[in-house]
């Protein structure tokens, strides 16, 4: 149980004073002081007025210790973007932080992928990988990096690493974005997506026109990540128009196109 501590929490990141708090709950402020300090004990009424005045799911204020989350996360949350409100299997992120309280970008390579799929949401496993900074992307967004492996996204070629964006919500994604999917059966999967909420599923795409969409039920997916950037150590050549390879990238580049218009 963290009510205390998180009603006090966000209490101090909104700068209110505990007067300010009791006098919204109509409550005496003796009263309020003893729920954070912990000598009492909310009814259910109380509770559901916590939830109200902070904007946090009574689960979230219950279960979840807020204090161990980095800023962005708590921006997250106090910006509406609750886990539990939202109604979705999506939970709080596990993720690591530097020494000046900034979101890592953890880094899952290739020999780290099959751990992912059963460590995702394991504080410890998630402690365990390599991390790095980007300093041109946001601090107020969660990021991780994911070795990719395969044809299916060329011209991203094979050992690339791709950076993706935490998706908190997934109805604010749009058809056509480049997302890495981790998935309970397949585990993780770079694909252009395509949403089909009727069918309660998405539909995967592959840039590489040799490679069939592939549809997965919502319930089966565990994270999304929005494509950001990639990284490769691979040096593209350079190409005569006339060349073969060339014109395989324009065909990829013009079957992009075609799936976006048939996403959207």
């Amino acid at each position: 149980m963290y009510l205390r501590s998180n009603i006090k929490l966000l209490r101090k990141r909104r700068s209110r004073t505990q007067e300010e708090v009791s006098a919204y709950l109509n409550i005496k402020r003796s009263t309020y002081s003893g729920y954070e300090n912990g000598v009492a004990e909310p009814g259910l009424d109380i509770l559901l007025q916590f939830s109200d005045y902070f904007g946090v799911a009574l689960d979230t204020l219950v279960r979840v210790n807020l204090s161990d989350l980095p800023d962005s996360q708590l921006r997250q949350l106090e910006d509406g973007f609750d886990v539990y409100l939202k109604g979705t299997n999506l939970r709080v992120l596990a993720t690591t932080v530097d020494g000046e309280n900034r979101d890592n970008i953890e880094l899952v390579n290739e020999r780290a992928k099959a751990g992912y799929k059963r460590g995702y949401a394991d504080p410890e496993y998630i402690r365990e990988l390599p991390v790095f900074q980007l300093p041109f992307l946001s601090p107020e967004r969660k990021y991780r990096s994911f070795q990719i492996k395969g044809d299916s996204m060329l011209p991203i070629p094979d050992g690339s690493y791709v950076t993706g964006e935490f998706v908190e919500n997934w109805e604010y994604m749009n058809n056509g974005d480049a997302c890495i999917v981790l998935t309970k059966e397949d585990g993780l999967l770079f694909k252009i997506m395509q949403k089909d909420f009727k069918r309660k599923q998405f539909v995967l795409h592959s840039l590489n026109k040799q490679y069939e969409p592939i549809p997965i039920l919502v319930e089966e997916v565990s994270e999304i990540w929005k494509f950001i950037n990639y990284i490769s150590g691979e040096m593209p050549d350079s190409l005569n128009p006339d060349q073969e390879l060339y014109q395989i990238v324009a065909n990829i580049q013009e079957d992009v196109k075609q799936i976006k218009k048939k996403i959207n």
